[in-house]
């Protein structure tokens, strides 16, 4: 709305301008060669508008036609960067997709268009290579860009990555490191500073990057203080009995940072039981206990004190089970001390409830453990013993596929901190032959086409039954003996069976899996050729395409040159007319006396009316100027002038009349 009114008040203001500028009676008048003109106002302030918009468009001109090479020559840069800028997208689409062949193409298509240091250029050529299996030129390349300024980050995580890639830890923490000495705030080179350290069994270093990472605000404040109380409670273990001061005061900063953290719940219950401050060490195993019942926190808490009975080592486990509640860990606690104190009926109470579903490995072990304390060698401890062997798993220490019966604060596949968790691991786990992927550039060359290995089931590590040949006994006790040794190797035959079974099942799956690898590898051959052939069609259709585009344009071209011919010879014969029509006229209007002269119609004619008309509008009056109604004037003698003397020859006066009247 209020452009619209400025616009209306600038309108305004030039037309009321305008019409003061006509209405001013004033002329300004000019001598150019001894002859006076005089001209309106509002005419010479038209005249003086039509001037200066003829020298701005001079100036315009005169400007295109100067910068017509350096527009030229940006119009061709820009034209080639576009290009560029075109081939690098779809050459890293190229990459995104797999496309070998299009990504070194299209690399070489950028290298016509961009810079040799092209930041982008060189990424596509690292991937390029990459995904094609070149590391040499992929690492080549990552060394060109970490040599850069502007990618040096960039080429140091490219050499880290290949780095990992062949094994190299040293070179692949010297590249994270230097990554993080350049740039403080970039989350992978600090993360692998971190796991790094870790490896090396730097734990105060690698506690101090977590300090730095939590301060740039990289982790949150949760996730600090669990990576510092795990890498406390390394370093404890590392210090061990060497450094019982150092190691417990670690210990307690890990449990204050994480309660529920069991190894530092039970190292530190182990120091301070050995200290005998049983009392700060029972509450740290209790609150942890709470959080998370473990059987290594049930063997620190019942050997609290050296030197007590079987008995109070019960009482402490039956206090441990009324604090989880009756959990299968309190139950259990409870049962394995109830079976060194001998209370085999108590235990077998204690265990009840966890028979009546399916038992897990730990509690078949301990009722086989029970029958054989209490009735010897017995078939009942046989029979535990083969239920153990198809039992469901007990909870572990898991991390990225591997069980472990030991905490440990990094995993052992991938190095990442805080890795294990206390879960019930899965009947199939695949640890071995897992692929650590690392979310960094380059990944894109794993080909998923190549199999991935499976590991066998890793059970809990489990006494193998002892086999006891039946003894050949008298009287009605032998049967019963014989019967069950009949049951047990017919179960071991169905367990061979089932082995069979099931080795026989694997090779036919590795078959068909080699056959859907085979017709894999087929479809993308097919897919590959099609693409190709495409791509060669397409090329053939574009190329016919700007041929006649050009054809076209050159056809257009040439008819525009015979139009401007045409128009130009035109133009010359008009000329030829116009000047042929004026010499005529001009011969035709000669002098008709040697004291006369030709003047312009519109000096000689004189207004009918001049009183009437203002100054301004003398011009008017005169009428066109035209060569044709040129008028004879006989020149006069003034008043004032006395005329030649008589001994010379008489000058000729200059006419004052001008165009608009007398001077």
């Amino acid at each position: 709305m209020w452009r619209v009114l400025i616009y209306l008040a600038i309108i305004a203001a030039l037309a009321f301008g305008a019409v003061w500028l006509a209405e001013q009676p004033g002329s300004i008048a000019f001598i150019w060669n001894g002859v006076s003109y005089s001209v309106g106002l509002a005419i010479a302030a038209l005249v003086l508008l039509a001037l200066i918009a003829a020298i701005l468009l001079i100036e315009s001109a005169a400007r295109i036609i100067l910068n017509l090479p350096q527009r030229l020559s940006v119009a061709s840069r820009e034209r080639k960067k576009r290009k560029g800028i075109q081939a690098l997208s779809r050459g890293m689409i190229a990459v995104g997709s797999g496309d070998e062949n299009a990504a070194r193409r299209y690399a070489r298509e950028v290298e016509r268009y961009l810079r040799k240091d092209e930041p982008l250029l060189l990424l596509l050529k690292a991937q390029s290579a990459q995904i094609s299996g070149d590391r040499d030129t992929a690492e080549q390349i990552f060394r060109e860009m970490a040599d850069t300024e502007e990618t040096r980050v960039l080429g140091l995580r490219g050499l880290y990555v290949e780095a990992r890639r062949r094994g190299d830890a040293d070179a692949a923490f010297a590249h994270a490191s230097e990554a993080a000495r350049l740039a403080p705030a970039v989350d992978w080179a600090n993360e692998a500073v971190l796991e790094g350290l870790c490896a090396r069994g730097d734990w105060r270093g690698a506690i101090d990057t977590v300090e730095r990472r939590a301060a740039l605000g990289l982790i949150d404040k949760p996730t600090a203080k669990r990576h510092r109380a795990v890498l406390l409670t390394a370093d404890a273990l590392a210090r061990g009995e060497s450094d019982e001061e150092g190691a417990l005061a670690s210990v307690k900063e890990a449990v204050r940072l994480a309660p529920d953290l069991v190894p530092a719940a039970a190292l530190a219950g182990q120091i301070l039981g050995r200290r005998l401050e049983l009392r700060k060490a029972a509450k740290i195993v209790q609150t942890a206990w709470q959080s998370v019942p473990h059987p290594e926190l049930a063997s620190v808490y019942t050997h609290l004190r050296a030197g007590d009975s079987t008995h109070d080592r019960m009482e402490r486990a039956e206090r441990l089970a009324m604090l989880s509640s009756w959990s299968p860990e309190g139950r259990i606690a409870l049962a394995r001390a109830a079976l060194e104190a001998r209370e085999y009926a108590k235990a077998r109470e204690t265990l009840r409830p966890l028979l009546q579903e399916r038992p897990s490995v730990r509690v078949c072990l301990l009722m086989a453990d029970i029958e054989r304390s209490e009735h010897g060698a017995s078939g009942r401890a046989r029979e535990w013993l083969a239920r153990a062997v198809h039992a469901p798993r007990d909870k572990a220490w898991i991390a990225d596929g591997v069980v472990s019966d030991r905490w440990s604060p990094i995993s052992p596949v991938s190095g990442r901190l805080d890795a294990f968790r206390w879960a019930a691991p899965p009947e199939l786990l695949s640890g071995a032959g897992t692929a650590v992927i690392d979310d960094v550039l380059g990944d894109l060359d794993d080909h998923p086409g190549e199999p991935v290995a499976i590991a066998p089931p890793q059970y809990a590590a489990a006494e193998e039954a002892e086999i006891i040949e039946p003894a050949k006994l008298s009287g009605p006790q032998a049967p019963d003996e014989s019967a069950e040794a009949e049951r047990f190797a017919a179960a071991r035959e169905a367990e061979a069976r089932a082995a069979e079974q099931a080795k026989a099942d694997a090779e036919r799956a590795e078959a068909h899996l080699a056959q859907a690898r085979v017709a894999e590898a087929e479809a993308a051959e097919r897919k590959k050729a099609e693409a190709k052939a495409a791509e060669e069609r397409a090329a053939q259709a574009a190329a016919q395409e700007a041929a006649r585009e050009q054809a076209a344009k050159e056809q257009a071209q040439r008819e525009q040159a015979e139009r401007e011919k045409a128009e130009a010879k035109a133009a010359e014969e008009r000329a030829a007319q116009d000047r042929a029509s004026r010499e005529a006229a001009q011969r035709e209007s000669a002098p008709p006396s040697a004291g006369s002269t030709r003047l312009p119609a519109a000096a000689a004619t004189i207004p009918e009316k001049p009183a009437a008309a203002p100054r301004g509008d003398r011009a008017e009056a005169a009428g066109p100027e035209t060569e044709d109604e040129a008028v004879v004037v006989p020149l006069t003698r003034l008043p004032d002038d006395p005329g030649p003397e008589p001994q010379d020859e008489p000058e000729r006066k200059r006419s004052r009349f001008s165009l608009f009247g007398s001077g």
